[in-house]
């Protein structure tokens, strides 16, 4: 397996860069990405994102807004949040399946302390709130599993960027669920760690549990 790392956090680099490895990678290929944006709303293949966004809090804090291939709900990507992807042979014969590439995740966070679990069909939670969505693309006999982590994001902004009032628009389009969510930082074992060292500390448990090779990128 190729472990991959921006080093950049322009969203729409890093987008493309996902693409690339998933159209690109070979048929029996395997690659786990570690990369972070900037303040960045990411909606799903299937989103209105006018729906999605709370357009004026966005254009006052210059929040970049960024379509992705895979469905799902809209999330929100900060300099406290790290993105984690896998693109892999699809074992499932085209079926959605989230858990083989949480568990992992899980596995590593439960070792630094933090109480996680896979929670319904494509979230990670601690208790009942919500710290990590997740989506799959599938096409040819290959899955892309992206997701988030917030460690240390600002949870005022992830609300005030992803709300909207309800009135205001109607649309056929689909519509996120709004889960309370929380970060990963109260709760692991060193409350002194940073998203920096989160990230080596996610990163050395992922290659004890894969045989990865590693390579960072840069536009």
């Amino acid at each position: 397996m190729y472990y991959l790392e921006s080093a950049s956090m322009d969203p729409a680099w890093n987008l493309a860069l996902e693409q690339f490895v998933f159209d690109q990678l070979g048929p029996r290929e395997d690659c786990f990405m570690l990369w972070q944006n900037d303040r960045t709303i990411v909606v799903g293949k299937y989103q209105n994102v006018l729906e999605e966004i709370n357009s004026t809090y966005v254009k006052e804090h210059g929040i970049t807004v960024v379509r992705r291939l895979s469905g799902g709900g809209a999330v929100y990507h900060d300099r406290g949040n790290l993105n984690f992807t896998f693109v892999a042979r699809d074992c499932q014969g085209g079926m959605i399946d989230f858990s083989s590439f949480c568990r992992p995740v899980v596995d590593a966070l439960r070792e630094m302390g933090v109480p996680a679990q896979i929670n319904g069909r494509n979230d990670m939670t601690i208790g009942d709130k919500k710290f990590s969505g997740n989506a799959q693309y599938l096409r040819q006999g290959r899955v892309m599993h992206h997701g988030t982590l917030m460690f240390d994001s600002d949870l005022e902004a992830v609300g005030q960027a992803l709300a909207v009032r309800p009135d205001k628009i109607q649309s056929k389009g689909l519509k996120s669920v709004r889960s309370r969510v929380t970060n990963i930082k109260p709760y692991v074992n060193d409350p002194q760690m940073t998203v920096e060292d989160f990230w080596a500390a996610l990163r050395e448990r992922m290659f004890r549990c894969f045989s990865m090779r590693k390579y960072q990128l840069s536009p």
